[in-house]
């Protein structure tokens, strides 16, 4: 006969096991709920809707990755036209003070230093601007800020600082070394650049936690002004606004003089060497006629060098339609094989749609290049602005935290145009200055202006609508963010500074040593990522 003690016991234990198996249909019914939940937003069709949410992932990242090959074709025409901004000069008229003689000389009207900043650091950040200040523009009635931007230009901070200065320890050849020159305006950008962010965590988490005001948004961009005056005194060596350090060689040119290459043919007319949008971006080549002023070969040398100055302009632009059918050629014998000619084919006709917009850019020769710069950043914020649709696509149809998103790939494919150029700028140079002036500017022009400017936005709106200031979503993960950026960053200004009293230089050296650095910088980036993304998405 069973006792009354164990009778409470049975019951008791129905009681629990019929609990837990309501818990656990519970969990089961929402876990369904959850799977067959649809993204009810689309990009061009609702007929996407009908798809698959994995489906749709796939696509809209396949998007992605095509906009950034956009994006890095773009940046091509980009540079181009900066170049030849760079390089404009201005008569001056001097009077010889012994012969009382009028002397006509040339000077450049840009600075070298200003020009880093400037137009390198901005040019090259302008995707990551783009993106944040349209997400500022679509946020415009909301209380509070979008989560895209910010989370957008930390993590291109973070790419900036640690992938792309990987690979340009790595770029000189042959254990050739390349030091900065100028010491003292590098490290008014580094102080700039670390106080950008402990200024964005001043604003977060201390002077106005959670919030931005618009007297603060307002500070943050007027910072960018004050960049550019110290790092502009520092150069000229202002007293009492500059360091007592003096400077090394400096290139004669901040853009080396280049000549383009081409195949001289005393049968054809026209000599035409196809312009690539994905060839190095210090080589772009143009239709010249063949009975130009083109100097003897030199040596064993086959190839013809010809400098293209005043050239017909409408012919160019209307040679960049043309070249747009026309398959490149390469002198590669690799390329004799019918399968990577094949690929070849397959990969330009993936470009050309591209190719095709970015013919309406004008030849860089109108203006300066003026023309072709405006058009190019007009290009790349129209290119950004699809990639933020489709990454808030992402964000719905696999519910992927958008910070972790922003933090990952799309801080990465913005950052592409920092990459090439520093890259550039370590191969075509003979010093290091504007290949790591260009990371460290362009995390200073991420926070003040990329961040500044679309917070200004949002701050002017709701003081005039609501006189409420602008409300920052999650901003622990974002501030979590910053303190692991600032703590990383120590990292890898403390190797740059160490390889410089070792070495002698920041850059190459010992093929071992810049490959030991180069995966130490990556394991860097790999922490932030890491932990930033458990934070936002509040595993940690």
């Amino acid at each position: 006969m069973t006792s009354p003690s164990h009778l409470s016991n049975n019951v008791q234990l129905i009681k629990m096991t019929w609990a837990h198996w309501r818990n656990a249909e519970s969990i089961i019914q929402n876990f369904n709920v959850l799977e067959q939940e649809k993204c009810e937003s689309y990009l061009i069709f609702r007929s996407e809707t009908a798809l698959s949410n994995g489906f749709r992932a796939f696509l809209y990242f396949l998007g992605i990755a095509y906009c950034f090959l956009g994006l890095s074709a773009i940046t091509g025409r980009f540079f181009r036209s900066m170049e030849h901004v760079v390089k404009h000069t201005r008569e001056v008229v001097e009077i010889d003070p012994i012969t009382n003689q009028e002397i006509t000389r040339h000077e450049k009207v840009w600075n070298y230093t200003i020009a880093d900043i400037s137009l390198l650091a901005f040019g090259t950040s302008f995707p990551q601007i783009s993106l944040a200040t349209i997400d500022a523009i679509r946020n415009l009635g909301n209380l509070n800020a979008g989560g895209l931007g910010p989370g957008t230009l930390v993590g291109s901070a973070a790419f900036d600082l640690f992938p792309i200065h990987a690979v340009c320890v790595v770029v000189p050849k042959g254990g050739e070394m390349k030091k900065i020159a100028d010491i003292g305006v590098w490290l008014v950008e580094l102080f700039w650049s670390f106080w950008a962010y402990i200024w964005l965590y001043i604003i977060l988490e201390v002077w106005t936690p959670n919030v931005v005001t618009l007297w603060e948004a307002l500070l943050t961009v007027l910072q960018y002004g004050l960049l550019l005056t110290h790092a502009y005194a520092q150069d000229k060596r202002w007293p009492y606004l500059s360091l007592p350090i003096g400077r090394t060689e400096r290139p004669e040119d901040w853009v080396p003089e280049e000549v383009a290459s081409v195949d001289h043919d005393n049968n054809d007319k026209f000599v035409v060497d196809i312009f690539s949008i994905h060839s190095a971006p210090s080589t772009e080549y143009q239709k010249v006629p063949a009975d130009e002023n083109i100097p003897e070969p030199s040596g064993k040398s086959s190839r013809k060098e010809i400098l293209l100055e005043d050239p017909n302009v409408l012919t160019l632009w209307k040679q960049q339609f043309v070249d747009i059918f026309k398959v490149e050629k390469s002198d590669s014998r690799k390329l004799d094989n019918i399968y990577l000619q094949l690929a070849r084919i397959v990969w330009q006709s993936l470009l050309a749609p591209w190719r095709f917009m970015f013919a309406f850019v004008p030849p860089y020769h109108i203006s300066h290049g003026w023309i072709a710069f405006v058009c190019s950043l007009l290009f790349i914020s129209g290119i950004s602005y699809i990639v933020t649709k489709l990454t808030d696509l992402v964000s719905c149809v696999t519910g992927i935290n958008p910070y972790v998103i922003a933090f990952t790939a799309l801080a990465c494919g913005t950052s592409w145009p920092d990459l090439v150029a520093s890259k550039i700028a370590v191969e075509r140079q003979i010093t290091a200055d504007s290949a790591i002036a260009n990371i460290t500017c362009s995390n200073s022009v991420n926070i003040y202006v990329g961040i500044g400017v679309p917070w200004l936005i949002n701050t002017l709106y709701n003081f005039f609508a609501y006189r409420e200031p602008l409300g920052i979503q999650n901003a622990e993960g974002l501030s979590f963010s910053l303190l692991v950026f600032f703590s990383t960053s120590v990292g890898c200004i403390a190797v740059l500074v160490f390889r410089r009293l070792t070495l002698g230089a920041e850059l190459g050296g010992p093929r071992f040593w810049a490959w030991v650095t180069c995966v130490y910088f990556m394991l860097l980036w790999i922490i932030f990522v890491v932990l930033s993304s458990l934070r936002v998405s509040g595993i940690i």
